[in-house]
């Protein structure tokens, strides 16, 4: 049993389609892929891992984030990224790191896609990796937090 914090791993809209949405855009890697990566990538420390095509769900498990003492926040906030500031709001109240992830570069896509609202709280952001970009981003986050930052 291990006495470290856990992260944090949110997932929005659409992603419980990896694999199956958009290859061209989002690979054939799938949800449950990704998880174990994150698990894998995370070495000892305890992930929570989480979807939900339902904003008020992805809040509910931010005030989980902080009043249970998460270490920190790895968030694919999917297309509420443009659109949520229930999202930001709950994300503001979060004393630890926030790294922002997409699968994709949101920036090469359509002007839709290019203002995220995320990306004003996050420590970090990570776009345009393919599903790889969650172990870039649990790695980048274990090693935030051994540090101390």
């Amino acid at each position: 049993m291990t006495d470290l914090k856990p992260l944090f791993v949110l997932n929005g809209p659409n992603l419980n389609r990896l694999g199956k949405r958009e290859p061209e855009i989002y690979g054939h890697t799938t949800l449950a892929e990704v998880e174990a990566m994150c698990r894998a990538a995370a070495g000892a420390r305890p992930v929570r891992f989480h979807q939900s095509n339902i904003e008020g769900e992805i809040i509910n498990w931010i005030h989980k984030a902080i009043d249970g003492g998460a270490a920190g926040i790895v968030i694919n906030p999917a297309a509420f990224t443009f659109t949520s500031i229930a999202i930001l709001d709950a994300l503001k109240q979060f004393p630890g790191p926030i790294i922002e992830l997409h699968i994709s570069n949101i920036h090469r896509r359509e002007a839709i896609y290019h203002n995220s609202l995320v990306s004003k709280v996050a420590t970090a952001v990570i776009a345009g990796l393919g599903p790889e970009g969650y172990d870039v981003a649990v790695r980048a986050m274990t090693g935030h937090l051994l540090r101390g930052r």
